[in-house]
C-alpha cells in the first residue's frame, strides 16, 4: 500500500526547536510532508540547506510580514504540481496564516488561525474564521481533496481540554468558537484525530505556566481535518505527545495516495 505521512507541527519558532534537535527528528520521523505554523523567521533566517539534507528539498515558506510573528512553512519530500502562498485576503496574509501544495490526488494546507489574547484580537479571529470558512467553500469545488492541517486555536469539544467548566469564558473553547469548528467538520470534514482515537487526555499544546505539560494539563487545538470524500482513504491518526521541540506537539495523519 502506497502511504502518505502527513505532520502538522507548530514549532513556537523554528529556529528555537531546530537547537532542540528538530533536524534530526524529521529525519527519524521521514513523514511525506510536514506542515509547520509559527515559525517565527524569514526564509533567508532558517537552514534550508540542513532540511534539504534531511530529506525535505521542496520548502515553502510564508512568513508574517512582523518580524519574528507568527508564519507558515510546507516541507516536501516530492515536488508539487502547484503552490499557494496565502488566501488573496489581503489581511489574513499579511500575517502568514496559509500556506497550500497541490499533488495529483491530494492537497495539504497549512494553518495558523489566530489566537485571541484581547477583545480586539477576539473580533480579528472572529472575521478570519468567517472569511476562511467562506475560502475553504469556494476552494473546494475545484481543490476537492484538500487536508486542512494547522493550529486552530480551539478545542472542539469538553474531551479536548483538561478542564472545560473553568475555561468555557476563556478564547479557545468560547461557544462561537467551538460552534464554528463544529459548522466546519459538518461541512464535509473528518476530524481525522477523533475518528480513530474516542480517548479522552490527548492534547497538543499545553501552557507553559505551572507544569502544565508534565501534569498533561493541555489542550487539543490542533488538527489535521481531512474531507469526508477521502474518508477510505484514511490510514491511522496521532498525536506525538513526547516530542518536545515546542509548547504545542506533532499530530500525523497517513492516507493512501
Amino acid at each position: 500500500m502506497n502511504i502518505m505521512k502527513i505532520i502538522s507541527y507548530n514549532v513556537n519558532g523554528i529556529r528555537a526547536a531546530i537547537t532542540k534537535g528538530f533536524i534530526n527528528w524529521i529525519k527519524e520521523e521521514n513523514p511525506d510532508v510536514i506542515c509547520l505554523q509559527e515559525i517565527k523567521a524569514k526564509e533567508d533566517q532558517i537552514p534550508t540547506e540542513e532540511i534539504s539534507a534531511a530529506g525535505y528539498p521542496y520548502q515553502y515558506y510564508y512568513s508574517a510580514q512582523k518580524a519574528g510573528y507568527s508564519g507558515v512553512a510546507i516541507l516536501a519530500k516530492e515536488e508539487p504540481k502547484n503552490i499557494v502562498f496565502g488566501t488573496g485576503i489581503d489581511y489574513m496574509d499579511f500575517e502568514g496564516r496559509n500556506v497550500r501544495i497541490d499533488y495529483d490526488t491530494v492537497s495539504v494546507m497549512s494553518l495558523y488561525l489566530p489566537s485571541a489574547s484581547n477583545i480586539e484580537r477576539l473580533d480579528f479571529k472572529y472575521q478570519y474564521m468567517d472569511e476562511f470558512y467562506h475560502y475553504i467553500e469556494a476552494l473546494r469545488k475545484d481543490i476537492p481533496n484538500l487536508i486542512i492541517c494547522g493550529d486552530y486555536n480551539i478545542c472542539h469539544q469538553a474531551i479536548d481540554i483538561h478542564d472545560p467548566i473553568r475555561n468555557a469564558k476563556t478564547s479557545g473553547f468560547l461557544p462561537e468558537e467551538r460552534a464554528w469548528l463544529d459548522k466546519f467538520i459538518n461541512n464535509g470534514y473528518i476530524d481525522s484525530f477523533r475518528h480513530f482515537n474516542k480517548e479522552p487526555h490527548q492534547y497538543s499544546w499545553w501552557t507553559y505556566r505551572a507544569n502544565a505539560r508534565n501534569n498533561n494539563k493541555g489542550w487539543r487545538i490542533d488538527y489535521c481535518l481531512v474531507p469526508q470524500t477521502m474518508n477510505e482513504r484514511m490510514v491511522s491518526a496521532s498525536i506525538l505527545q513526547d516530542v518536545k521541540h515546542s509548547d504545542h506537539c506533532p499530530i500525523v495523519v497517513e492516507i493512501k495516495k
